[in-house]
């Protein structure tokens, strides 16, 4: 009898886990319907600072059945020493129980060390949170195409872009949709993006969100990947991109190309002259262009000669040919962990990396500007809260903020806004403003 009641109760265990694993997840390609307040003003890009949002770390148990993508090289193993692909430990000190996953890394004090989930929506909306606080207009959704065909992967991105038009919207931010090109074959690309946002568009009303960006009285849609040579990764052909600008441009968007930094003289990371003789052309198709950054400077003196050799000739071939010029910038980056590089290959010195970038974006005429990213520690350009007290009881390289306030960066990125609207001049003292702050 009693082997006859292990092996029912058993059974019904049985049957609840696969009755838990076959229902079905919530609808999330609704239109939006909670609360919006108003705050920054959504028909402009101009005089904005947004910033790249990721959106791509996942926990085991968060529910995205993704296990520890982006944070451990094996997403399926517990994220722990020797299984580690980020560089920056975020500070969650403020984060809720509920929004809390235990690592295999263990704090100085012998404690589990914890950490986000990007799935977790009180996290992403604490995220835009921030931005508020922080002076922050937005951030551009990172959706990437090779993802789209994946049922998980997919559902993961549309949770993470649901939450963060809800995080928008409850503080009075602003959002844009960017897809990644990257890693997508070109005889998918343009059915998998205009399917894909044609769904966004028809399913979650999304370009008539309250919250969403608008630019010469269109929604904004970014696409990254446009005109680079393949030195670094495979991009989509001059060809295929065309295509799917024609595409986007008739269905009615304000569309923004992230291209290569070297894209109007064809040169560095661009596709050369013959390579692509109408690329020029083709970027011409766009209204706002955005050329990337990350790697193409790696000090202070080279991010001024970028901004004389690159950003001003850039702005005023846009000018001429009346387009928007969004100049991207980063506060440091590092990928040791996640390619065995040197750890701080691009010293941060304490934020004076990143403001001599906005104010060279700034003097070469950027009305606007595009920080480069709001949460990615796996190559140290997260500019959210990370904390100067990393785990490392039991191994483990990480960076820190250098003794500067886990928020410092985030205020950093407010002040690049008040550069923008005219609130600050290029004479503000930087140093008095990082040195009044209190050194963790």
């Amino acid at each position: 009898m009693r082997f006859l009641k292990t092996s029912i109760l058993f059974l019904l265990i049985s049957l609840w886990s696969v009755a838990v694993e076959a229902a079905p997840k919530p609808n999330v390609l609704l239109p939006y319907d909670g609360p919006s307040i108003k705050g920054v003003d959504t028909t402009t890009l101009k005089g904005k600072v947004v910033c790249g949002y990721q959106g791509w770390f996942n926990c085991e148990g968060d529910g995205a059945d993704l296990g520890w993508t982006h944070w451990a090289r094996n997403r399926n193993e517990l994220f722990a020493p020797g299984n580690i692909t980020v560089d920056s430990w975020p500070d969650v000190s403020e984060f809720d129980e509920d929004e809390l996953y235990e690592t295999g890394f263990l704090n100085a004090d012998g404690s589990v060390a914890k950490t986000f989930s990007s799935f977790n929506r009180k996290t992403v909306i604490r995220h835009f949170e921030w931005m508020r606080d922080y002076g922050i207009d937005g951030a551009f959704i990172q959706r990437f195409s090779s993802s789209l065909d994946n049922p998980v992967r997919k559902y993961h991105k549309d949770v993470i872009l649901s939450n963060a038009r809800e995080g928008a919207n409850r503080t009075g931010r602003t959002y844009i949709v960017m897809y990644d090109l990257s890693g997508t074959p070109d005889h998918e690309l343009v059915d998998v993006v205009v399917k894909d946002w044609k769904e966004l568009r028809s399913k979650m009303k999304i370009t008539e969100d309250p919250a969403y960006l608008h630019h010469k009285g269109k929604p904004v849609l970014a696409i990254w990947g446009i005109g680079f040579n393949d030195n670094i990764k495979t991009r989509p052909s001059v060809e295929v991109s065309e295509e799917l600008i024609d595409a986007l441009r008739a269905d009615g968007c304000t569309l923004m190309l992230g291209i290569p930094t070297g894209w109007l003289s064809q040169t560095r990371d661009a596709l050369s002259a013959e390579e692509a003789p109408q690329l020029i052309e083709v970027l011409s198709k766009a209204d706002i262009l955005s050329p990337w950054t990350a790697g193409r400077y790696k000090n202070i003196p080279d991010a001024i000669r970028h901004g004389q050799r690159y950003w001003k000739p850039d702005v005023d071939w846009c000018k001429e040919n009346q387009k928007t010029y969004l100049p991207v910038i980063h506060p440091g980056f590092s990928w040791h962990n996640l390619k065995g590089a040197d750890l701080d290959a691009v010293p941060r010195q304490q934020g004076k990396y990143m403001w001599t970038q906005a104010i060279a974006a700034y003097k070469a005429g950027a009305e606007a500007i595009y920080v480069g990213m709001f949460d990615e520690v796996d190559e140290g350009t997260a500019i959210f809260k990370c904390t100067n007290t990393p785990p490392t009881g039991n191994g483990g390289t990480f960076l820190t903020y250098e003794g500067l306030p886990s928020d410092f960066y985030l205020r950093l990125t407010g002040k690049v806004g008040e550069l923008l609207r005219g609130e600050i001049d290029t004479d503000f003292d930087f140093e008095a403003f990082r040195d009044s702050m209190p050194r963790e």
